[in-house]
């Protein structure tokens, strides 16, 4: 072989080097993008939340559509028909678990009350200036607020009318454990949730109709709170569990969303997402510096199904990283023969607390 053949050789062989070193870098990459996807996705499958930093990617598992659709990509530039099917069933799991959590049937009964209902953390109390606004604009019937410290509290009294609600179920304490829940229809006295952060609860009469209502606010999932974190949506849901049957409200800052198995658990014990049954379970409310379309949905208005949903909205108050939810619910019950309700001295629940 003479000298200018084996150059040819040689340049042809690494001509043929420089695409195989990119089908395997290619090759590499989607296999990491398409197992990390596969590790949380898989959880969501098993209906477990996991560990960290599981329960956190969960939070987001729409967006794990960028990392699945890259990892297909490079799947295919590298040739590799696995990864390609590896690829288009990560895609396909994503998806579908995007779809709404929860029934949204139609409500039996007649329609007998409404509410407006408003939930907002305001983040240590710096939020409650906008949320007073807010309030104001969108007039509601019980308001569910979050990280309410003493400067919150008095704030809210001061310049919500009193005569515009006179009833007030509430843990008075400072930085993120205070929350309190302000009504126009009266409330009766009862326990709230023994909880690390205030969750504060009553019994509501709407036209003669008692309604539980409590607050929810369990801590977050931070890496080394995920147990607390579980058992304090696991108490939510107890909660929900022991109502058999009667007209429930829980509404707060759940920290979770559809895709955390927690929270399906209380959506489980007999609730229904207003938001979902509004039609928009994947609106976000946190982080509020988020793009619209990112972000994840953590609070919530859960109803049990003698209750319609409409109109949710979430709204932008500033000074807090939390968007406020406001929802109209409509009470349903169905008539009993020979039960007359409203009739002249019926007794109505005893209010819980006055300001």
């Amino acid at each position: 072989m003479d000298t200018t053949t084996a150059v040819r050789d040689t340049e042809d062989e690494a001509d043929r080097e420089a695409p195989r070193r990119v089908h395997r870098t290619a090759a590499w990459a989607a296999g990491l993008l398409l197992a990390a996807v596969s590790t949380v996705i898989g959880f969501r499958v098993a209906d477990s939340d996991g560990f960290t930093p599981v329960p956190q990617v969960l939070a987001f598992l729409p967006w794990l559509l960028v990392p699945a659709g890259a990892g297909l990509l490079m799947a295919v530039l590298a040739r590799w028909r696995v990864g390609m099917l590896w690829g288009v069933a990560a895609l396909g799991l994503v998806a579908w678990y995007m779809e709404p959590y929860g029934k949204a049937d139609d409500v039996k009964g007649d329609a007998v009350a409404e509410l407006r209902v408003l939930t907002s953390n305001v983040e240590f109390g710096q939020g409650t200036p906008g949320l007073i606004r807010a309030v104001r604009e969108e007039r509601p019937d019980l308001l569910f607020v979050e990280e309410c410290d003493h400067a919150c509290a008095a704030l809210l009294r001061k310049e919500l009318p009193h005569a515009d609600y006179p009833y007030r179920a509430a843990v008075d304490a400072n930085g993120a454990e205070g929350s309190v829940i302000l009504a126009n229809v009266p409330l009766k006295s009862a326990d709230g949730i023994d909880a690390t952060l205030g969750m504060p609860g009553a019994v509501a009469d709407v036209k003669g109709h008692p309604v539980r209502i409590q607050l929810a606010h369990p801590m977050p999932p931070v890496p080394r709170e995920v147990g607390l974190w579980r058992s304090e949506l696991r108490k939510i849901q107890e909660y929900a569990a022991t109502g058999d049957g009667a007209s429930t409200i829980i509404a707060g800052d759940f920290n979770a969303t559809q895709d955390h198995a927690a929270f399906r658990d209380v959506l489980d014990a007999g609730l229904r997402d207003a938001a979902r049954i509004a039609g928009s379970s994947r609106a976000p409310s946190w982080p509020a510096a988020a793009p619209a379309p990112l972000g994840a949905q953590i609070d919530h208005v859960l109803a049990t199904p003698d209750f319609a949903a409409r109109d949710a909205r979430f709204l932008e108050i500033g000074d807090t990283d939390h968007r406020a939810l406001a929802v109209t619910l409509t009470l349903h019950k169905e008539k009993k023969p020979g039960h007359e309700e409203n009739k002249p001295g019926h007794q109505q629940n005893k209010p819980a607390t006055e300001r």
